[in-house]
């Protein structure tokens, strides 16, 4: 069982309130998402993030086959970090952290992923020309679309 992980980092000049609301939000998600995945929210992002919290979302990550997806989030520290885990969809394992810490002249966001590809052994082949590639494209427009939102650091 080979577990990846993909860990990303972004500093943006915006207060540590400002991240919070922004990435606490599960409504934002789809603003930093690829408008061709068809990301949409089908339930759960109607209140304040919270531990337990199930939101289920449709998203259209590879060849136009839309996927539902559910995740929970399990962990809430206001203003410091929140973890999202898969409960149904595409991985065989999906366990998101994210964590925003003050910096000087802003904050600093990190995600760390580790994950599991569906598909055993295959999975594992198809993973670096195709998972992983997706993966790092869609966590780079996540990058690009923040600094256009927020500015750079």
């Amino acid at each position: 069982m080979k577990i990846y992980t993909l860990h990303k980092k972004q500093s943006l000049p915006i207060t540590i309130q400002e991240a919070w609301d922004f990435l606490s939000d599960p409504k934002n998600l789809k603003t930093i998402t690829p408008d061709y995945m068809g990301f949409n929210i089908l339930s759960g992002a109607d209140r304040p993030m919270f531990a337990g919290q199930m939101i289920q979302y449709i998203v259209t990550p590879v060849l136009g086959i839309k996927t539902k997806w559910v995740t929970e989030i399990t962990h809430v520290i206001d203003k410091h970090y929140f973890v999202d885990e898969q409960r149904f969809g595409p991985y065989a394992l999906w366990h998101h952290k994210h964590f925003i810490k003050e910096i000087d002249g802003g904050v600093e966001m990190e995600d760390i992923i580790d994950y599991k590809v569906p598909f055993g052994f295959l999975g594992q082949l198809v993973h670096p020309i195709l998972v992983r590639p997706k993966l790092e494209e869609i966590f780079n427009y996540r990058t690009k679309k923040l600094e256009a939102l927020f500015g750079t650091y």
